[in-house]
């Protein structure tokens, strides 16, 4: 007794048996108890959430500025017109095969039974389980790589590219098919990294992926003798970053849905509205969408999954319930107010970001539309995430898997009824299907836990609303009298937008502060934190 009060002590824990000792996956303290978290360690463990949220949040954004950095580039080279739809067809493909296999279907189930086993104390049969799923996915993979080369010429006619295009598509896709199995190999090493809690490597590794392709880019296209000479220096470019972007973790360990509706846009898109913009018009529009999901949903979801794990091998429910709702909130904190302001400065954006080089004007309002219409579902997306982690951690992935079945089948009904307004449409209906399928996945949360604390949740979510109306008012405003004030220059337009944003942040947590949103106490904590550091 006395050596259970002193590890007591020691642990500034309290213990607490479970009323099911059958729930509990695996004693975690004296006498097969569950931990409850005490006052001060909780906000000690919070203070450890906003500041590792806030590295990974700054790593992944500077990865995701890179990316649009390389967007920039391509655009610039190839704009958005002509044989560089026959790169992004080409692209989808393997791009899908790895988000399915690398993304969802392994990092995500691996991390919660690898965590498990580590809180059980058997970190050997750990190890033997990463290493043969390594081994078992360099085999399958590169399989299934082989099969998809060789079944390339008979899927991308599938697409409608012009005659003249397809042949490039194919051989341009035969080049990237191997990423699936170097993102694969590198799902299990990030999840093994992120089950440690170490989530700063794995954030940096996109950084050197974007640099390596930014200078394929500009190095290689400006020698090469042909249009198509050009694309082809785009994917091995991007088949060189992927090798850079696996390697790169390795020293720290002495030995990571929505990509298939992705897919079905751009065949939508080439199919059926305009194959020589439309795809990627939609894709570049995509990739500044993806901007604030890789700095704040991503980078909450993937701080809060180890802890989502271990709190499922307890079996403590009740903080499993509040770290959902933490993580939905925070989510919502940070990408309601990045829709509003993508919905109403999409143009100035896309026109800052895109207009140089081959980039036409014509092809702004395009790309513009199509990122207005992702940014209705941008918050929706990022809860998804949060949700999807909620039930790997519990391991149940065949739940996100069926509602992301039927989200799917949802996403390509709304292309066909939604295809024919434009080429916003495609993003329109992919915006509709991501509250559909966080409304699928809330519910079918709520039931399996018993609640997650929604009326808290929701009541956060309407505050965050309310406090980025009237940050889409006066950013727009702003925006709109230094345009007209000073034109339409480079330096202008950065001067215009850039003041539009800073004054829509300010006023953002002003609002915020004046509704007491709690999420804005996280920032206040890094504020804190900075100071004393």
């Amino acid at each position: 007794m006395r050596a259970d009060v002193l590890t007591t002590i020691a642990t500034g824990r309290r213990w607490a048996v479970p009323k099911s000792r059958r729930s509990c996956r695996g004693p975690a303290g004296p006498t097969g108890a569950v931990p409850i978290l005490g006052h001060v360690e909780k906000r000690a463990w919070g203070g450890r959430l906003a500041w590792s949220t806030a590295i990974f949040s700054l790593a992944t954004g500077l990865s995701r500025i890179l990316g649009l950095v390389r967007e920039i580039v391509a655009a610039y080279f190839f704009g958005t017109r002509g044989a560089i739809n026959a790169f992004t067809v080409a692209f989808q493909i393997p791009n899908l095969i790895r988000a399915i296999v690398a993304d969802a279907a392994l990092s995500s189930a691996f991390v919660p039974v690898f965590t498990e086993l580590h809180e059980k104390g058997e970190r050997e049969r750990a190890w033997r389980v990463a290493s043969s799923l390594i081994w078992l996915l360099l085999l399958g993979l590169s399989a299934l790589t082989a099969l998809f080369i060789l079944l390339a010429p008979l899927i991308i006619p599938l697409f409608g590219l012009p005659a003249s295009q397809e042949d490039l598509a194919v051989h341009l896709s035969q080049i990237l098919f191997p990423i699936i199995v170097l993102l694969g190999i590198s799902g299990i090493v990030v999840g093994i990294l992120n089950s440690y809690e170490h989530f700063t490597v794995p954030a940096l590794t996109p950084v050197f992926w974007n640099l390596a392709i930014i200078v394929g880019l500009l190095i290689g296209v400006p020698r090469a003798g042909s249009e198509d000479a050009e694309l082809y220096v785009y994917a091995g470019s991007i088949l060189v970053a992927t090798v850079i972007q696996l390697l790169l973790p390795l020293p720290w360990l002495a030995w990571r849905d929505g990509q298939l509706r992705a897919v079905i846009g751009v065949f939508f898109a080439s199919r059926y509205i305009e194959p020589e913009i439309a795809p990627t018009a939609i894709d570049k529009a995509f990739r500044i969408y993806m901007l604030p999901q890789g700095m704040f949903s991503v980078a909450v979801a993937t701080v809060l999954f180890p802890r989502l794990a271990r709190l499922a091998a307890r079996a403590d429910m009740d903080e499993f319930r509040h770290t959902v709702s933490l993580g939905l909130r925070q989510i919502g904190f940070l990408l309601i107010p990045a829709s509003a302001t993508f919905a109403v400065l999409a143009h100035p954006i896309v026109r800052l970001l895109y207009e140089p080089g081959g980039f036409e004007p014509d092809q702004t309002p395009v790309v513009a539309n199509a990122l207005a219409s992702f940014s209705l579902g941008l918050a929706f997306n990022g809860a998804m995430l949060m949700l999807n982690r909620a039930f790997f951690s519990l391991q149940a992935p065949w739940i996100p898997t069926v509602v992301a079945l039927a989200n799917l089948a949802l996403n390509t009904a709304l292309n066909f009824a939604l295809y024919r307004v434009g080429t916003w449409g495609i993003p329109l209906a992919t915006s509709i299907a991501n509250i559909v399928g966080t409304a699928l996945l809330l519910i079918v949360l709520r039931r399996r836990l018993g609640g997650i604390e929604f009326a808290d949740t929701a009541s956060s979510g309407l505050r965050v609303l309310l406090a980025s109306v009237p940050l889409a008012v006066i950013s727009y405003l702003v925006w709109r009298v230094l345009d007209d004030a000073l034109g339409r220059s480079f330096v202008d337009q950065l001067l215009s937008l850039g003041s539009a944003l800073l004054v829509g942040v300010v006023v953002y947590i002003i609002s915020a502060r004046l509704l007491r949103v709690r999420e804005l106490d996280a920032l206040l904590t890094l504020r804190s934190a900075f100071r004393r550091a």
